[in-house]
């Protein structure tokens, strides 16, 4: 692999993580500027160990782990604060919040993954409904249906996309 495809992939695994390790590191530092200060640093020492990463390891728990250490260095900067949880303390929410941020990476893949199945025309009242200005009133009018026959088709394409993704969680969680 060429050092350019390399550093590639890199930024592609560093980009994909970033919401998981901000969810992670505020759960560990539940100030806003705080963690939005911790995953600056994160993402920093990241690059800055670039050249340690495996490439077809798991980066999430490798990006994880130094955002672990990101948090004890930030927590070491700040002890001189009374409201600074103590290292056990630390310690159990971390394994706590490793298995709660990861958790939600299968079912975004999941998601994705069901989505895709489903048909176009599903698919696409799904991105009118949630993208910008989505009120199921102007769907409605757009379509020249009434509101209750669009709610109606948005609660079937919903429970479509739950049961797929709960099927492909349980299959997930099976191997």
């Amino acid at each position: 692999m060429t050092h350019q495809r390399r550093m590639e992939r890199f930024v592609s695994e560093l980009t994909d993580v970033q919401s998981r390790l901000y969810a992670y590191i505020l759960t560990l530092a539940p100030e806003v500027n705080r963690a939005h200060e911790i995953l600056q640093n994160t993402n920093m020492a990241i690059w800055r160990k670039a050249d340690d990463f495996t490439m077809g390891t798991n980066f999430g728990a490798w990006a994880v782990r130094i955002a672990y250490f990101e948090v004890l260095a930030d927590r070491k900067r700040r002890s001189l604060d009374r409201h600074v949880f103590d290292d056990a303390l630390l310690g159990e929410l971390a394994v706590q919040a490793a298995a709660t941020t990861g958790a939600g990476d299968g079912m975004i893949r999941a998601l994705r993954d069901c989505m895709v199945k489903l048909p176009a025309n599903h698919r696409e009242l799904i991105c009118q409904r949630y993208g910008p200005n989505g009120s199921v009133q102007h769907i409605a009018g757009q379509l020249g249906k009434s509101v209750a026959a669009i709610s109606q088709t948005l609660y079937r394409i919903r429970r479509t996309l739950g049961d797929c993704i709960e099927n492909a969680l349980a299959g997930e969680s099976a191997s």
